[in-house]
C-alpha cells in the first residue's frame, strides 16, 4: 500500500485485514467538525471497532472513536458520534447490491489526509472462519522465520 506525495496516514485499522478477506476497497470523504479534524491531526482516533452502514441511501460510520479535543471548549464534539461518509450515488448504489449479499460489509481500513482533507478507505469485506485466521498466523510465522534464517 503506496502513498502518494499528497497523503498522509492518520489511523490504520490493522485487525480488520486479520478479521476479513478485503474484496474492494472505495475512497471516501467524511462529514467531520473542527474539533474532529484538529483531534485527527494529532492522531487521536480509533478504528478498531468501526463499521459503515447504508440507511436511506446514505453512507454512515459507525463506533469510530475520536478522542475530543484537549483545547477544545464546551462545543466539543461527541467522540462516538456517527459519521455521514461522501460517496456517489452511483457508488452506493453498488455497494448496497453488494451488501445484500450474505455475510458482507463495509469496514473502514484507515484514515489519512489528502490534499488538506481528511478521507476514509473503506473496504467491501467478508468475515473469516477461524481456520483461515490460523492459517494467516502460520504463515506470518513461516515468513518470518525464513527472513530470520536469510538473515543468518
Amino acid at each position: 500500500m503506496k502513498n502518494q506525495d499528497n497523503e498522509k496516514n492518520i489511523i490504520v485499522n490493522r485487525k480488520a485485514r486479520f478479521e476479513y478477506t478485503i474484496l474492494q476497497t472505495i475512497e471516501a470523504g467524511i462529514v467531520l467538525q473542527g474539533t474532529e479534524v484538529k483531534s485527527l491531526r494529532l492522531g487521536k482516533a480509533n478504528l478498531s471497532d468501526a463499521y459503515a452502514n447504508i440507511k436511506d441511501n446514505e453512507v454512515w460510520l459507525l463506533n469510530l472513536h475520536i478522542s475530543e479535543y484537549t483545547q477544545g471548549n464546551i462545543n466539543n464534539h461527541d467522540p462516538l458520534r456517527t459519521r455521514k461518509l461522501l460517496l456517489n450515488r452511483s457508488e452506493i448504489r453498488k455497494l448496497l447490491g453488494k451488501i445484500k449479499e450474505k455475510g458482507l460489509t463495509l469496514v473502514p481500513l484507515r484514515m489519512y489526509f489528502k490534499n488538506g482533507k481528511v478521507k476514509v478507505e473503506i473496504a467491501l469485506a467478508k468475515g473469516k472462519k477461524v481456520y483461515d485466521k490460523r492459517e494467516a498466523i502460520a504463515k506470518k510465522d513461516f515468513t518470518r522465520d525464513q527472513e530470520r534464517k536469510i538473515k543468518y
